[in-house]
């Protein structure tokens, strides 16, 4: 596999164990709109319990923090554009048949955001994880191989 696709493939896993993190944070309390106040605050959980579990140095939190930051910046990047996602698919398939141009149209939309900023979500991550020393990566794929919910079980 060419390195290209490796680091695409592991931004994307990355941001996604990120953002479903965010989402599991968010999934107490109130279920209100995602506002950038609530993400900044699930922001700040997330890297604070990310940064409890894995017992992190200040240099380390800094990096996971520039890791927030980028993948938050792809979410604006791909929630950016013609409004929220329901509403776009409704669009797309109101009419008699299904609205091909439009649906691709949005999905080079979201293409062009994840190859955009992919490049600096893998680089922070990357960053981040060449930082966490040999037990620190050890405890990190174990909780990926959990698989669902593996940071944010209690």
């Amino acid at each position: 596999m060419k390195v290209w696709i490796k680091r695409t493939v592991l931004g994307l896993l990355s941001a996604t164990v990120l953002v479903g993190g965010l989402a599991a944070c968010a999934g107490k309390g109130s279920h209100g709109p995602w506002t950038e106040e609530r993400v900044g605050e699930v922001r700040g959980k997330v890297v604070e319990r990310i940064s409890s579990k894995l017992d992190l140095t200040e240099a380390q939190r800094q990096k996971l923090n520039v890791l927030a930051d980028e993948v938050l910046a792809q979410r604006k990047a791909l929630r950016q554009g013609a409004g929220e996602p329901r509403a776009q698919m409704q669009a797309i398939i109101q009419g008699q048949t299904f609205d091909r141009q439009r649906a691709q149209a949005l999905l080079s939309q979201k293409t062009e955001a994840v190859q955009s900023h992919g490049p600096k979500v893998i680089a922070a991550l990357a960053d981040f994880y060449d930082s966490l020393n040999p037990e620190q990566q050890q405890k990190v794929r174990e909780r990926l191989a959990q698989g669902k919910g593996g940071w944010w079980r209690h």
